[in-house]
């Protein structure tokens, strides 16, 4: 019979590690007597990170004794003690090859049901001192098991662990670890997967994902800033226009010099331009939403000129009529979502521009949605796409445009050129005509995205409805690491003169590598301060799955499962050659 051999229990806490400070409760220690067991986690138990772990599916995490075994054997340890993988259960008993998803099981006066297999992160390699346990965990097939709460009560070490149901499909716990983590997902298993009730649904929506994927890479893992692969390189296209959209903004048409058929690019994607403005410097690397309708035939950027921007400058001041630039193929995930919910696209300046290929497409299909097209500009020099937007919004029955000017000129006319004096806030959604059910599509300068991000979920959006392009990069994700104040992304300070370049393109810098400062591309993205998304620091979680814009990589450790072809997993990585990275 299976016995509970120790409960243990700890609270978070703040510890030092790579020069940064992580909030964890990975320390268990074990509890004497009996411990009370409640719907979320067991009493004097806590977590650090509660979007990873805790939570009703997530309250105890159990590991078995037979695992420490083997784990002594495979890392020549001898100190182990309870709870040193994290877990509230060590238990003798319950392996994860013979335990099931849904199977009940009675433990002193409380009963649990098993959940899903633990997801491992980078906290259980801070406290095994050994980097790669998450990748060993999860390849092993001994990832431990997490219970949900059926009944509270009381447990103790040494309380039996008494069998008192099952679900009706049988799946172990090795199997539906093995079914997300490794490059197998036969259909029929994951359809079979889908039929246990018990299965939580962060794990049933990975394999829901799985099964409507037709593409290469594991869908129930990437990250939604990693989802719509794009083949690494650059094409030379030729610009066959140029056109001032106001005073600071320029637009580029560009098209195959060969007549070839580009790639259909989804409403919102963007192109990365590669800018050799000489032999002797570096090349500018820039991100440019396509501000046109959807089309085979030619891209079209937009680009504002600023007063200091180099890219901005140089394509004004050097680019003529048949030049060629070197363009990748689309890529990017702010894409129109197909619903019948109304739709709010909501810029501010040079933000306009995916939105505007969003309008294109709305307008071409000619919706019958409620659209609205909300924008902010200065005045009416500086306010791009004022006709084309006026054209395409005719072609819309329930299609209504409101614009803002912060500081309209003598000139601009109220009622006629804009709608309100002033900046675009809460007060006014109700007169611009925001639907609270809508589906807002953001952007525009950082500031006003992170303003409307807040001003919307207030009015009453659904934090899931609002969509957000960021310009210069995407969005960290660095579970459990106390915030510090976001740094602007730069060049190391010892940056070697020699090396594979590689080349952060959301972010605008480049850097050379040096192996034997970096293990990991994501180690040079942190050393630069580019935002970059991690978990697993281990090549399983696939969180920093980005665009490899071009180049290859190598891997080391290898991934338990390869990327999309065209992505690439940042944290066990390193450069074969210069790279571009979609960072």
């Amino acid at each position: 019979m299976a016995r509970l051999l120790s409960v243990n229990v700890g609270l978070p806490r703040e510890i030092e590690w790579k020069g940064r400070t992580v909030r964890t409760a990975i320390w268990k220690n074990p509890v004497a007597g009996r411990c009370r067991v409640g719907p979320a986690n067991l009493e004097g138990d806590g977590q650090g990170d509660l979007a990873g772990h805790g939570g009703e599916q997530r309250a105890v995490f159990v590991y078995q004794i037979e695992s420490y075994h083997y784990w002594q054997e495979q890392l020549k340890r001898t100190e182990l003690v309870h709870g040193q993988f994290g877990e509230n259960f060590t238990v003798e008993g319950l392996p994860d090859e013979a335990v099931h998803i849904g199977d009940r099981y009675q433990i002193g006066s409380a009963i649990f049901e098993v959940t899903q297999p633990r997801v491992t992160c980078y906290r259980v390699g801070i406290r095994m001192n050994e980097p790669r346990m998450p990748a060993l965990l999860t390849s092993s097939g001994r990832p431990g098991f997490y219970f949900r709460v059926l009944r509270e009560g009381e447990v103790g070490a040494g309380d039996d662990i008494l069998k008192v149901g099952e679900a009706k499909e049988r799946m172990t716990v090795a199997e539906i670890n093995a079914l997300l983590y490794s490059s197998q997902h036969p259909r029929d298993m994951l359809e079979r997967a889908l039929l246990i009730d018990a299965l939580s649904p962060g794990w049933r929506s990975s394999f829901e994902a799985l099964l409507r994927s037709s593409v290469s890479g594991n869908a129930g893992l990437v990250p939604e800033a990693a989802a719509h692969p794009a083949a690494p390189g650059f094409r030379r296209l030729a610009v066959v226009a140029i056109n001032w959209e106001s005073a600071d903004v320029l637009s580029l048409t560009m098209q195959s010099g060969g007549g070839q058929p580009l790639r259909a690019a989804l409403p919102g994607q963007y192109v990365v331009l590669r800018l050799q403005r000489n032999r002797e410097s570096q090349p500018l690397l820039r991100s440019y939403s396509l501000s046109g309708p959807v089309s085979t035939e030619g891209y079209r950027i937009s680009v504002k000129i600023e007063p200091n921007g180099a890219a901005g400058a140089w394509l004004r001041d050097n680019v003529k009529v048949r030049d060629n630039l070197e363009v990748s193929y689309p890529r990017g995930t702010f894409t129109l979502q197909y619903s019948d919910r109304p739709i709010v696209l909501l810029s501010a300046g040079i933000g306009a521009t995916p939105v505007l290929a969003m309008l294109h497409s709305v307008a071409a299909a000619r919706s019958t949605q409620d659209v609205l097209w909300l924008h902010a500009a200065r005045d009416g020099r500086h306010h791009p796409f004022v006709a084309e937007v006026r054209r395409l919004m005719r072609a819309l029955p329930r299609g209504r445009s409101y614009v803002c000017y912060s500081s309209p000129c003598s000139r601009d006319q109220l009622g006629e050129d804009f709608n309100a004096a002033g900046h675009i806030s809460r007060s006014l959604f109700e007169e611009a005509g925001v639907r609270r059910d809508a589906e807002v599509y953001l952007c525009g300068p950082n500031r006003f995205m992170t303003d409307m991000k807040s001003e919307l979920k207030t009015f009453g959006v659904a934090t899931e409805r609002i969509r957000l392009e960021i310009f210069s990069g995407t969005e960290s994700m660095t579970p459990g690491v106390v915030k510090a104040p976001a740094k602007i992304p730069h060049v190391p300070a010892d940056d070697p003169i020699a090396g594979p370049l590689v080349s952060f393109a959301r972010s605008g810098v480049a850097a050379h590598w040096k192996a034997s400062a970096y293990k990991s591309i994501l180690e040079l993205a942190e050393v630069c301060d580019v935002p970059v998304r991690w978990s697993c620091r281990t090549g399983v979680c696939h969180s920093c799955e980005s665009g490899l814009v071009s180049g290859e990589v190598i891997y080391g450790p290898e991934p338990l499962d390869k990327p999309a072809d065209g992505n690439v997993l940042v944290c066990c990585s390193q450069p074969d050659g210069d790279v571009v990275i979609d960072l």
